[in-house]
């Protein structure tokens, strides 16, 4: 089933969720939306009552879906939104993927927490996909999700949630002073957290002082694999949120960094720098697998096989 959204008028739909409102529940078929060119302004949700969804824009400058809530927002009933009600996509269905389009909060820098991408679900993917915001941009949640060659951008804790996801050959953006890339609060008995493959991660200019991490939650865990690092991350890498017994189990970790931000020798004494044989379990294969045995499907510009 193939849908496309056009804001001309000359598709199916105008609008990105009448398409998806549109979709049979407890449908057991792949579901394509076409998202043509244009700036969509909505709150779009994808109930977790919907079948597998595919949405592929024209690309990340050229199809955005964009809103501007935050936590001080006020609802209909005059009360502030607060974090989890901030999002401009909420995505609840599992086996969702997204390609070729920004995902963004326009809310603007010191309105509070301001959600872009707000996932609860299991198996969900993202290819070439910008997700934009400021403070808590992406919230990942329960579940699986993989992103390959995407770009997050955002301030303080602009990933954060308990899933487990893998990031691969994506940029990572902070865009002030002092921010923070990640609030993990992995579950204590989850493997694996956020695993950073082949990672890019840069500042605007002048920025500095950058935290690869905080926990958010004591079993925080997240992983860097080779990744490059510019100047703008903190020598330290790591902050323990003011929580010295959080440092106590909190799982960070790196291997194979390098770049200006990757000062080895100054990260905090509570973070592990991992051997060539640890790290050779952090593959998307071995992290995102689980008893299903899932794999994302094929990316463009690489095999098909698990990646090292």
């Amino acid at each position: 089933m193939k849908i496309t959204v056009d804001p001309s008028g000359q598709g199916d739909f105008v609008t990105v969720q009448s398409a998806i409102d549109s979709i049979p529940e407890q449908s057991d078929c792949l579901v394509i939306i076409e998202i043509k060119k244009g700036v969509y302004r909505e709150k779009i949700n994808i109930p977790s009552s919907k079948p597998a969804i595919r949405m592929i824009g024209e690309g990340p400058e050229e199809t955005i879906l964009t809103y501007s809530d935050n936590a001080h927002t006020l609802d209909e009933d005059g009360q502030p939104l607060g974090t989890f009600r901030s999002g401009s996509f909420y995505i609840c269905a599992n086996d969702f993927s997204a390609e070729q389009l920004t995902i963004r909060n326009d809310s603007g820098p010191g309105t509070g927490q301001a959600v872009a991408a707000f996932i609860d679900a299991d198996r969900v993917s993202f290819r070439y996909v910008k997700l934009e915001g400021d403070q808590d941009t992406l919230y990942v949640s329960g579940g699986r999700h993989f992103f390959a060659e995407c770009y997050i951008e955002g301030d303080v804790d602009f990933i954060f949630g308990p899933a487990t996801a893998v990031f691969d050959r994506c940029t990572i953006h902070c865009k002030r002073s002092g921010g923070y890339l990640t609030a993990a609060n992995t579950p204590e008995e989850a493997e694996f957290g956020y695993v950073f493959i082949d990672c890019k991660i840069s500042g605007a200019p002048g920025v500095e002082n950058v935290y690869l991490g905080r926990p958010w939650r004591a079993y925080a865990n997240v992983v860097f694999i080779r990744s490059e690092m510019d100047g703008s991350v903190h020598p330290q890498g790591w902050h323990n949120w003011n929580q010295p017994d959080r440092e106590e189990t909190s799982r960070y970790a790196e291997f194979g960094s390098r770049g200006p931000g990757a000062s080895l020798s100054l990260r905090v004494a509570w973070s592990r720098q991992l051997t060539e044989t640890e790290a050779k379990r952090f593959t998307i294969e071995h992290v995102l697998s689980g008893q299903d045995r899932w794999y994302p499907p094929y990316t463009p510009g690489t095999s098909n096989q698990t990646r090292g």
